[in-house]
């Protein structure tokens, strides 16, 4: 299979997906190694792809000079657009099929930002499309290329992609996650401080309601006081702390 990004950049689906694990650090994904930003930075000068620059943070997909092979990825959730929008429920999804990416020609690109999220029930996957135009029809594939991260497929064309299971991958930008699941808490926790930070509840926080700001200083009295899962609690706090600096007081 052939798969289409913006700027007419391709790629062809191979035998291997990344065996990475995910790092969701509440806004973004990322499927990257790196420990530190001087890894960060050695990283993206021995890669080639789209990549984020000065103000502009586009989606990035990484890939070696040499074999063209994926090996990174960076994905941003839509609600850091000022455009996104927010839906229960994810579009019908075929199985996702593992696979590895190798670009058609070592070119960099620019690949947009998903502009809409899907949330299914209790948060267990997160779906983030291109456009509202994607929840027209269902997908025509689902390519995995890391664990329980998958790029989703329409007329050969990547228009979003999805992350499984998002509380388990909650861990800062340079950590990886806790390799023990993540508590009953946590779960709800998450689904709560998605609420705070995504439409309508965040407008609500914003313009000032007395009951959105009280369940906003209500998630973070409750992660400060939560013992277990510490490690995800306090990415959880970050996910929500410029709204509790600007607002909750």
């Amino acid at each position: 299979m052939k798969l289409s990004f913006d700027g007419d950049w391709r790629a062809t689906v191979t035998d291997d997906p990344l065996h990475t694990t995910p790092r969701f650090a509440g806004d973004s994904v990322r499927v990257m190694d790196y420990a530190d930003v001087m890894e960060r930075e050695r990283f993206v000068a021995r890669s080639f792809g789209s990549q984020h620059c000065l103000w502009d943070t586009p989606d990035v997909f990484r890939f070696d000079q040499d074999s063209r092979q994926l090996v990174g990825a960076e994905l941003q959730m839509p609600y850091v657009s000022a455009n996104a929008e927010t839906f229960a429920g994810v579009p019908v999804m075929p199985e996702v099929r593992p696979g590895g990416l190798r670009a058609d020609e070592v070119r960099d690109f620019r690949h947009e930002l998903c502009t809409v999220l899907c949330r299914a029930p209790g948060d267990a996957v997160l779906a983030c499309l291109r456009d509202l135009d994607v929840l027209d029809r269902p997908m025509d594939a689902c390519v995995g290329i890391a664990p329980d991260v998958a790029l989703l497929v329409q007329d050969g064309a990547v228009v979003g992609w999805s992350l499984t299971d998002p509380a388990r991958y909650l861990t800062t930008v340079y950590t990886d996650p806790d390799p023990a699941p993540p508590s009953p808490a946590t779960r709800r926790l998450l689904t709560e401080c998605l609420d705070l930070v995504t439409s309508p509840l965040v407008d609500d926080v914003v313009d000032g309601e007395p009951a959105a700001l009280t369940r906003l200083r209500a998630a973070d009295e409750a992660l400060r006081a939560q013992h277990e899962d510490r490690h995800r609690a306090d990415t959880l706090l970050d996910l929500i702390a410029t709204y509790v600096e600007d607002y909750g007081t």
